[in-house]
């Protein structure tokens, strides 16, 4: 017997974004990929009223697909950017249901998912009531943190909650947050993360750092410490703080800094104002075969996150060797489970600078690390998935 789940993700990866919600993607796909299901997803893509600049980009990758293993629908909405979050729930579940009919009259759905608690998780509460199906959410960090603190998002979130089969989390802090702002806890599974291991593993050889500095155009000495920060440049992963510990640190000590995002510019005016712009690389948003690069060159990849569910960059950079420095929000303690793991650390420049040099001084090693993330991979999400969804159909 073959099931068949609609997915409803906003976080799912296009064209002209190929590495955004590509956790999200991974883990359908391994879904996909089992014997017994089919997954549909429906990407829902938000534009505002005049689509300009990269929006007309975001428009143009609207198209549709089989995208390895999975049927991928997207379809644009209209909304206000920033404004306009309190009604993307709505505005979701009108522009998608039309296509949820057709799709599920023409080959009939059992579960209707999402995979981000808000605005997927309203829209898709919507869209299994029209239909008449079960509803699985799943929590990722941010859309509880930040969308959870919001009264109207908050209110919303707990009614889809409340029509949930099931929910899910990706690690037990963020299971703890979900009930703590009234979601019920009896409905909440665990599902970590997955892990791509024939790309993320530890590389090392004498060349790296030289062959890395030719790939990104940029000066990368063999012998000095070299730290790689990875996540979108926006406050809560603390960027600014890393930049800051510079000062605490050996004076040849690198930055890599990954990803894009809107505190790119006063990021780049606060490591002038440091004096440390020359040691401070931003790398953009980097194609997945150089990533595992960039953790295997790192003495430690260093993210401050003020909160985080499960963070892939976490358990990607455990997988390359390097161990973190990273502060106590979501599953950090799921993750630092052990020294080769590296060291959690309050969220303030000081302790990020000691906590990069106790690694620095006494790195642990790299087979040891990589070896705490063999729990990990993409296989053993999906049958994980697997395992909860038929729960719920059972």
């Amino acid at each position: 017997m073959t099931r068949r789940v609609l997915s409803i993700a906003t976080l799912y990866p296009n064209a002209a974004a190929p590495r955004f919600g590509t956790f999200v993607a991974r883990s359908l796909e391994a879904l996909a990929g089992r014997d017994g299901w089919e997954v549909t997803v429906i990407n829902p893509i938000a534009l505002p009223p005049l689509a300009l600049g990269r929006y007309a980009a975001l428009k143009a990758a609207a198209t549709s697909g089989l995208e390895r293993g999975v049927e991928v629908h997207r379809q644009t909405f209209r909304t206000i950017p920033r404004w306009g979050a309190r009604f993307n729930p709505q505005l979701i579940a009108r522009k998608v249901l039309p296509l949820a009919r057709q799709l599920h009259a023409r080959s009939p759905f059992d579960l209707v998912d999402a995979q981000f608690f808000y605005p997927d998780g309203p829209a898709a509460a919507r869209i299994a009531a029209e239909l008449g199906l079960p509803l699985s959410i799943k929590a990722r960090g941010a859309d509880v943190h930040y969308w959870g603190a919001r009264a109207d998002a908050r209110r919303q979130i707990l009614a889809a909650g409340a029509q949930a089969a099931g929910l899910l989390a990706v690690c037990g802090a963020l299971a703890d947050d979900m009930a703590a702002i009234g979601l019920p806890r009896d409905k909440i599974t665990l599902h970590y993360t997955g892990l791509d291991r024939d790309r993320f593993r530890p590389l090392q050889h004498a060349q790296l750092r030289r062959r890395l500095g030719r790939e990104l155009a940029i000066d990368l000495p063999g012998g000095v410490p070299v730290l790689a920060t990875v996540g979108a440049l926006i406050e809560r992963k603390g960027q600014a703080l890393v930049i800051e510990a510079l000062g605490d640190l050996p004076p040849d000590t690198v930055l890599l800094l990954v990803g894009r995002g809107e505190d790119e510019a006063g990021l780049r005016r606060l490591a002038e104002t440091r004096g440390v712009a020359g040691r401070v690389h931003f790398l953009g948003s980097l194609d997945h075969d150089l990533l595992p690069l960039v953790l295997s060159a790192a003495d430690a990849m260093v993210l401050p996150s003020a909160s985080e569910g499960l963070a892939n960059a976490w358990v990607e950079s455990l997988a390359c060797g390097t161990p973190l420095v990273i502060t106590d929000a979501g599953g950090a303690r799921e993750v630092v489970t052990a020294p080769e793991a590296g060291v959690i650390v309050a969220r303030d420049p000081q302790a990020i600078a000691a906590g990069v040099r106790l690694i620095l001084d006494e790195p642990p090693a790299r087979a040891d690390t990589a070896a705490l993330a063999q729990r990990f991979s993409w296989q053993a999400n999906g049958a994980a998935l697997a395992s909860y969804y038929a729960g719920l159909l059972a």
